[in-house]
């Protein structure tokens, strides 16, 4: 959570519930591109 705030930031845009979910949803995929982007690829080495 505290990488959420931080990137994205700790307060909501939106002041409809329905937006706020669309919000969220658009921060954590964005939040999950990039952690997927910064992991390595395990590789097997034997």
């Amino acid at each position: 959570m505290s990488r959420y705030k931080s990137i994205i930031g700790d307060t909501m845009r939106s002041h409809t519930r329905a937006g706020q979910e669309v919000e969220t949803r658009i921060a954590v995929t964005i939040l999950n591109r990039m952690l997927h982007l910064g992991r390595p690829d395990a590789v097997r080495a034997a």
